[in-house]
């Protein structure tokens, strides 16, 4: 296991779960959001696919995301791992709401020096709407991706709690 994406929804824990692998693996973790958010205002990195490029040619990374449809088919053509953090709403929606309402109350900067603010929640990409709306259609596109044969022999690890995925990760002997 040298080049790992991680997936799953917002708030499975994905950065998380990244971070743990990069230290158990002495693999670089890049952080899908802050290589695409680079600015203020939520602005966007016009060479994020060449980076991603760039990065995947690379013999060892960890990426924490599924959602970026420009980079989507490139990294899992180039992993050789995706761990899957598959976890129920109940899991997910008490982590996302926690993250999201302490990142706004304490105007924590992330990607690109950005905050979530309370005019955030209103809206649709907010992340606690986007994990409630979209958990069900990412599920269904993971799975599919999983058993997509162009990514075969992709190692695909599927974990439905958090407590399997910190098992697996335990077991894990550090490189």
């Amino acid at each position: 296991m040298r080049r790992i994406l991680v997936v799953g929804i917002s708030g499975a824990g994905k950065s998380t779960m990244a971070r743990a692998l990069s230290a158990r693996f002495a693999a670089p973790y890049h952080e899908m959001d802050a290589l695409y958010f680079n600015g203020p205002g939520w602005a966007v990195n016009d060479d994020f696919a060449d980076q991603v490029a760039e990065i995947t040619a690379s013999p060892a990374w960890i990426f924490d995301s599924f959602g970026y449809p420009a980079v989507r088919d490139l990294l899992w053509e180039r992993a050789d791992t995706v761990v899957w953090l598959d976890y129920r709403r109940r899991v997910i929606m008490p982590r996302i709401l926690r993250r999201s309402l302490r990142r706004t109350i304490l105007r924590e900067s992330i990607f690109g020096g950005n905050r979530e603010t309370v005019m955030d929640w209103f809206r649709r990409d907010h992340p606690a709407w986007w994990a409630w709306s979209q958990h069900a259609a990412r599920r269904a596109d993971i799975q599919r991706r999983a058993d997509d044969p162009r990514f075969a022999p992709l190692r695909v690890l599927r974990f439905g709690t958090p407590r399997s995925a910190a098992e697996w990760l335990n077991e894990r002997p550090a490189s």
